[in-house]
């Protein structure tokens, strides 16, 4: 007797942002309390960022993660403790360790033993996540897996620095993914690169109970641009190989959330430039949530449909890069 195949779904969407919302004018006002000079004009010219959310002082990724994850789990229609794997992508965790999944676990009440752990890929972190996700429901261990975006960036930025600290923002986002006898997630295609580690990194590191090195994102941007606009075209081309589609077949591109002309560069090579998901303008970049939080926005608001073809990718600091081409 054969066995039918195992596919993974999206069953459910879900995203969260704080409330406290900073428009390039006052984040500009407060910068000049510092005496550094930014301005609208210049950080829309360049990046397509208009405003991005901050956590409050005391609001943690886990928080975050958690109320992007009840959101994706009402869509689904199901029980948190319906859950049996978690998995959050994440650079900005509560602590060293436990895993901010773990925490996660406990926060939504979770008692069911499910398997919960971190994946680090920076700003790649979902599409690796959404891939890991995908495997493990195609060998059959687990049936229903919650997978998370959460960032609190904007704990890590300089302030003294216009060039990153005008990029990023706080956020989550959240999917379920489900096993089922109809194809889902389609193909997946994941990269790395070691050696380009220096152009976007936060060189520090815990010792001795305190920070050895520089807590700070740093990012040499032009290298980032020219090394994110090769890439991210070469692993989408690779995703749709592997399922047998032309660009043509993709109906949204939700690109990380990086930097408007990155994101355009790259759709205008795919011919999907009329099809991408566009967030960066109101979220700025919140790394591995970048994306999920897209994905929510573009499913609620009714433009992403039911057996439409999705086509999701990123790059991020390590350097890594990878694409996930998923069936609505």
């Amino acid at each position: 007797m054969t066995q039918s195949a195992i596919y993974s779904r999206v069953v459910g969407t879900g995203s969260y942002l704080p409330a406290r919302r900073v428009t390039n004018q006052q984040l500009a006002d407060e910068l000049a309390t510092r005496g550094i000079e930014t301005s609208d004009e210049w950080i829309v010219a360049r990046t397509g960022i208009q405003a991005r959310h901050f956590a409050a002082p005391d609001q943690t990724s886990s928080d975050m993660a958690v109320e992007a994850a009840k959101r994706a789990l009402d869509m689904a229609g199901l029980s948190a403790d319906q859950i049996d794997l978690i998995m959050v992508a994440t650079s900005t965790p509560d602590f060293v360790f436990p895993s901010t999944a773990c925490l996660v676990q406990n926060k939504l009440g979770i008692t069911n033993g499910c398997a919960a752990f971190d994946i680090q890929a920076v700003c790649s972190g979902f599409a690796y996540a959404m891939a890991t996700a995908d495997n493990f429901i195609r060998s059959g261990a687990y049936r229903n897996v919650l997978v998370i975006g959460a960032e609190t960036f904007s704990r890590i930025l300089d302030f003294n620095d216009r060039t990153t600290c005008v990029l990023f923002g706080d956020g989550a986002g959240a999917v379920v993914l489900q096993a089922s006898s109809e194809p889902g997630i389609l193909s997946s295609a994941l990269h790395a690169d070691g050696s380009h580690s220096n152009i976007l990194c936060v060189p520090g590191n815990v010792s001795g109970g305190a920070v050895q090195g520089e807590a700070f994102l740093y990012m040499d941007g032009q290298a980032v641009f020219k090394l994110a606009v090769k890439v991210l075209e070469k692993v989408a081309h690779e995703a749709l190989e592997k399922a047998g589609l032309e660009a043509s077949a993709i109906d949204w591109l939700i690109p990380h959330q990086a930097n408007l002309r990155i994101m355009t560069s790259t759709a205008r090579k795919l011919g999907a430039e009329a099809k991408m998901v566009v967030t960066v303008d109101q979220h700025g970049n919140t790394s591995a949530a970048s994306i999920p939080l897209a994905l929510d926005v573009a499913v609620r608001d009714g433009r992403i449909k039911a057996g439409q073809n999705v086509m999701i990718e990123g790059v991020g600091g390590g350097f890594t890069w990878g694409a996930v081409l998923f069936r609505m």
